[in-house]
């Protein structure tokens, strides 16, 4: 599956080699899959190390990584390499002031060090997030759940909140938008008349839900466009081809943090009510406005 539009001299840009990686992995063998998943997870570790660091890191044989390459359209491991260290080196960002904070939290002990880890952590995954969306993509994604017959907004596990939240944000200011699985039910079940003239989008971050990852699937199979709000590249629901937005979930818990994916999804619905239009705000103010007549808020200026 060597391409042979990819330049074999010069300097790639990442995100088109990190889409043609993705790409391909579904008809990859276990140990490519592994390899660039591993690419796909970890672009700053691959622009600094060596081959062999890069494939103990990955747990294949270096000749792994340059059979990965030649599957990509590369005529070797350093030619795919490339465009990871150039963006390493145009990236960087420091913050050296957040740095040393985080350093003078950690010397108050065992909870000092949880204490910076959990915010480093946090703080790393807003940073994250605003540093990679793009205020374009966000107009394009609003538009779509605008003009969709139905957007299915479907997350469960720590994104069942999430996901939930957004729908009823989003419904104040549009009909359409419908947080699944409904009333215990499965997700597919949600789906099940859906069709292109709808929209799903999907969240699921490592260990992903089987549910979501079927019904993704499944959505493809009926036509229904899919955006995928995941945590990594080679997530078997950014592998379907669809749009997605990818986050930082990583924290010394157990589990996802969902504080990057609630900050896109609310910045998301401000997208939403500024592409709906001035029937969108109206229908927002209508919302509290009623709220406030049957005495829901303590204060007059609560929300």
């Amino acid at each position: 599956m060597k391409e042979t539009n990819v330049p074999n001299s010069g300097i790639a840009p990442l995100e088109p080699v990190l889409k043609r990686l993705a790409g391909a992995v579904p008809d990859m063998s276990p140990q490519l899959r592994r390899a660039a998943g591993y690419l796909l997870d970890n672009p700053e570790a691959v622009g600094l190390a060596s081959v062999r660091e890069v494939a103990a890191a990955a747990e294949v044989k270096p000749n792994t990584l340059v059979r990965l390459a030649h599957a990509v359209g590369f005529e070797g491991f350093e030619d795919l390499r490339r465009p990871f260290r150039e963006a390493l080196l145009r990236g960087g960002v420091s913050y050296p002031d957040r740095a040393r904070w985080l350093q003078s939290l950690a010397k108050g002990g065992q909870e000092g060090a949880l204490y910076a880890q959990m915010a480093e952590s946090l703080l790393g995954s807003l940073e994250a997030l605003f540093t990679d969306l793009r205020a374009a993509e966000l107009k394009r994604v609003a538009a779509r759940i605008v003009a969709a017959r139905a957007t299915y907004v479907l997350g469960v596990g720590v994104s069942y909140a999430v996901v939930h939240n957004f729908a009823y944000l989003a419904r104040m200011a549009l009909d359409s938008v419908v947080a699944v699985p409904r009333d215990g039910g499965l997700p597919i079940d949600d789906l099940a008349k859906a069709g292109p003239k709808d929209l799903l989008l999907a969240v699921t971050f490592r260990p992903y839900r089987k549910e979501v990852v079927e019904t993704v699937e499944r959505a493809g199979q009926q036509g229904v466009p899919v955006i995928a709000v995941t945590d990594s590249r080679s997530s078997p629901i950014a592998l379907k081809g669809t749009p997605s937005f990818l986050l930082s979930v990583e924290t010394p818990e157990p589990f996802a943090s969902t504080v990057a994916a609630t900050a896109l999804m609310e910045t998301l619905f401000a997208f939403v009510v500024a592409e709906a239009g001035e029937a969108a705000v109206e229908s927002v103010e209508r919302f509290h406005a009623e709220r406030a007549r049957v005495g829901v808020y303590c204060g007059e200026q609560e929300r």
